[in-house]
């Protein structure tokens, strides 16, 4: 990386677009390795995902599809969350009608999702709670997406903030353990067996 790139991370008013530049630079370098996210006002780093994490994702695809073939389940895509201090989130998967992205860049405005998923990640420090269990249901909520997916597999249990409240985040957190029937309401309309997410924690 460099010097240039190196005090732009550090710098605590980093723009949107000095943001990009860096996020764009560390995916060409590493080919996707490092990919970032900026969400309140900070750079995080995405976590590469382990192979648990990894079948979560498909597990909930999986189980959208059979429920709803008209939708896509993206993973990776970017999302701008410009009425949460202008961030750019990157959820590990993002639920919308079939094609929705196409034609779209690397950060797409949030208009028309249904829902974002993120499952928390084994760290010792505390990215995790502040970044998935704090920060992103403000962002994701003030961006007007419908439903945020939590999966915890700390805790074990799943959590649905629905009800978005711009400025504030999501009115509503509905948090079941695994195992639980989990029901995700219109838009969406689909019923979520969450009982296999037993098999992906240690």
């Amino acid at each position: 990386m460099t010097v240039m790139a190196e005090r732009e991370l550090q710098s605590d008013q980093m723009s949107v677009e000095e943001f990009e530049r860096i996020a764009e630079f560390a995916a060409k370098e590493t080919d996707d390795a490092v990919r970032f996210e900026f969400i309140n006002g900070r750079i995080g780093v995405k976590k590469v995902p382990d192979g648990d994490h990894n079948t979560i994702v498909l597990w909930l695809m999986r189980q959208c599809m059979q429920a709803r073939p008209d939708l896509d389940l993206y993973q990776g895509q970017g999302l701008k969350a410009e009425e949460y201090r202008e961030g750019r989130a990157r959820p590990d998967a993002v639920l919308v009608p079939a094609r929705h992205f196409a034609g779209h860049g690397e950060w797409a405005d949030p208009t028309g999702v249904l829902l974002v998923l993120e499952v928390t990640s084994y760290d010792s420090d505390s990215d995790t709670d502040r970044r998935d269990r704090q920060e992103k249901p403000v962002a994701y909520g003030a961006a007007g997406i419908p439903f945020y997916l939590l999966v915890d597999r700390d805790d074990c249990t799943v959590t649905l903030f629905s009800d978005p409240s711009p400025g504030a985040g999501y009115r509503t957190a509905h948090k079941q353990a695994f195992g639980a029937t989990l029901l995700i309401p219109e838009p969406v309309c689909v019923e979520i067996d969450t009982d296999e997410l037993k098999h992906y924690v240690d």
